[in-house]
């Protein structure tokens, strides 16, 4: 998988943290303060998403008042002590990221999560020593499936696209970077779970743990 390889870009949440379950939590909190009835199916109608662009999204579909800025405050705001004291790394990915930096490799992470709270985590958990370059959707043009945040990565950690490995969990991540001409490695997710198929058919590889890249 890593032949040829010279940077490996990662996604966050539900990739490299087990996250993925508190933003339903915290939408399911959002949305009763609203007093606004949440889609059954609002987790896969934002996957992907930039945070700034699911609180476009909110103000279109759901008539929220609130302006961008407030609404992503009021998000990380919900989100911080999590991010900050209790998430953790997916199996093995603490070990993957040593055996990178031990490699050489050039390593990124492309989420669409906030730069608040990446760095929050990154805090949390010691992402600053395996990591080179950290960039969000807020920071490029277009989120996920769109290519920008993978393609401008690999740009600052001058490599080009198809030198590089990404590792996703969800499917407009996979698209991300297979539209920015990577290799894809899907990641499994409970989150995710019932996607396990697409995931496989649209991935160059897929793992359900980062151990078996280490055991290999």
């Amino acid at each position: 998988m890593l032949k040829n390889i010279k940077a490996v870009i990662f996604d966050l949440d539900g990739t490299l943290i087990d996250s993925m379950g508190i933003w339903k939590s915290i939408d399911i909190a959002y949305f009763r303060e609203k007093n606004i009835k949440m889609p059954a199916d609002l987790q896969q109608q934002i996957e992907g998403l930039s945070m700034r662009e699911t609180a476009t999204y909110f103000k279109e579909q759901f008539g929220i008042e609130d302006d961008e800025v407030s609404m992503m405050d009021t998000w990380n705001q919900m989100a911080m002590d999590y991010y900050a004291m209790k998430v953790s790394y997916k199996e093995g990915a603490q070990s993957f990221l040593a055996y990178l930096k031990d490699h050489h490799v050039k390593t990124g992470i492309a989420t669409s999560n906030s730069r608040e709270l990446l760095m929050a985590v990154s805090e949390h958990l010691g992402l600053h020593q395996y990591i080179d370059c950290f960039l969000t959707g807020n920071e490029v043009a277009h989120g996920k499936p769109s290519p920008d945040v993978y393609l401008e990565v690999a740009k600052r950690l001058q490599v080009e696209p198809n030198d590089c490995l990404v590792f996703e969990d969800v499917i407009p991540g996979i698209m991300a970077g297979k539209n920015a001409g990577m290799k894809v490695c899907a990641v499994y997710d409970d989150y995710s779970k019932d996607m396990v198929a697409e995931k496989k058919q649209l991935a160059d590889f897929y793992i359900e743990s980062y151990n078996q890249l280490l055991n290999r």
